[in-house]
């Protein structure tokens, strides 16, 4: 049987539909949702086969969106019609079912099975085993700049099926939608579409095999690579070749300011930093990831929106992003910082508790029913002196009685208008 026929397999066809409507996403440009998948394909499956079949499948143009990236830049992604989001996905599950034992085993982004933790863990064993020098390759625009022709011919040497092959250059070539325009797709897999990461990886599998070939300790998480050699000396050596290399095979640009050789307590992969103690090398969460936390704390915690918000949606919001941030660093060391990161979450939790009773004699009855509940033992003078403070917000909610009154066992105690606050040391803890 023909690649192409196992592409288009109802069963395999039925399993991309269910992936794109899981994943949602904006839609393209023809506007439609992922909720009108089923009706369109229960109507023009056939016709959609057929035309892949004889060649006169043409996707839409993809359309242009940016997303805010952590150095301010923004990232391009081109984000393709619903129904060309199903052709690719169908695409992209049979060739990742028949590249993937071809891959490299240190490879691990977009892989089943595959994770960034396990990619900073063999970062890990190599700095374990002395490779201390680490070459951190950058490679410009990646994704925007993969060469069509080089992309075809490297998935011509295991894929030998013309039709799956124009199908797949019919996305690349698809073109791009830009404040009406459309301009031409000349190089790039763009971001967005299911088919993108697969095809990186096939891209990239060159690089991988030349490293292996050159018996070199290096980890790839996507286009993030770092390489890993015993002195400097070796590593700016290895930094020149592989960046001529990538250059002059590959065809892809390296950025000669970010392409560096470092120390492993100065490098950045995927958003871990490494330090060492008299038990060897650690990873932790950089500085950078947890500014980002903290930003994004804020963000919610935004006194005029977290204030006119239930504290139910504002407990949610803040419960996903501390359990997904931790669950992504768990394998770091990182107790300090979320000790003093919980400290500093409940104290702006308080704040916003405080202004929503927002009266004197409200802050008075609710700090006296915790009071008599938790038994503080505070005196009627106390609890009177925090309501009715001159001090600001910020200030009165560090006060002693509001510290104990909402204290950590008292935000994290289920509710039925809201759910606990998660404790973020004891959520780490409980989870390494």
């Amino acid at each position: 049987m023909e690649l192409i026929e196992w592409i288009l397999q109802d069963e395999n066809i039925d399993k991309a539909i269910k992936a794109v409507k899981q994943n949602k996403g904006a839609n393209g440009i023809d506007k439609m949702t992922v909720g009108e998948l089923d009706a369109y394909f229960a109507l023009h499956r056939n016709e959609i086969k057929t035309q892949i079949r004889e060649g006169k499948y043409k996707p839409n143009p993809v359309r242009r969106a940016y997303i805010p990236k952590s150095n301010g830049k923004k990232r391009p992604l081109g984000i393709p019609t619903v129904v060309d989001r199903v052709v690719q996905q169908a695409t992209a599950q049979v060739l990742s079912l028949g590249y993937d034992k071809y891959f490299s085993e240190h490879s691990y982004g977009f892989r089943l099975n595959r994770n960034c933790q396990q990619a900073v863990e063999e970062a890990l064993g190599y700095l374990n085993e002395g490779y201390e020098w680490v070459i951190d390759l950058d490679i410009e625009k990646y994704f925007d700049t993969v060469n069509h022709d080089k992309l075809i011919s490297i998935l011509r040497e295991r894929i030998n099926d013309a039709k799956t092959l124009r199908l797949i250059r019919q996305f690349l070539q698809a073109g791009v939608m830009e404040n009406g325009l459309i301009n031409p797709s000349e190089e790039g897999v763009p971001q967005g579409g299911p088919l993108s990461p697969v095809l990186s990886n096939v891209y990239l599998d060159k690089l991988d095999k030349e490293l292996e070939s050159r018996g070199l300790c290096f980890v790839r998480y996507a286009d993030d690579c770092n390489i890993f050699v015993k002195s400097e000396m070796a590593a700016n050596r290895v930094m020149k070749s592989v960046t001529s290399w990538l250059e002059r095979k590959l065809k892809l640009k390296v950025s000669a300011t970010k392409t560096k050789v470092v120390r492993p307590t100065k490098s950045n992969f995927l958003g871990f930093t490494f330090w060492k103690n008299g038990e060897g090398w650690k990873c932790k969460p950089a500085n950078d990831r947890k500014k980002r936390l903290y930003d994004k704390t804020r963000a919610i915690l935004c006194r005029r929106k977290a204030v006119a918000r239930p504290m139910k949606s504002t407990f949610e919001q803040l419960n996903w992003l501390i359990r997904g941030w931790i669950n992504y660093y768990r394998i770091g060391s990182m107790k300090i910082f979320l000790e003093e990161y919980g400290q500093w979450l409940r104290h702006k939790v308080r704040v916003v508790i405080l202004k929503q009773w927002k009266k004197p004699r409200r802050i008075y009855l609710n700090l006296q029913k915790l009071n008599q509940i938790i038994g503080c033992g505070f005196t009627h003078e106390e609890i009177f002196k925090v309501a009715n403070s001159r001090l600001g917000w910020y200030r009165r909610s560090g006060m002693y009685v509001a510290n104990f009154a909402l204290n950590p066992q008292i935000l994290g105690r289920k509710t039925k208008g809201r759910p606990g606050l998660v404790d973020p040391l004891n959520y780490y803890l409980s989870n390494i």
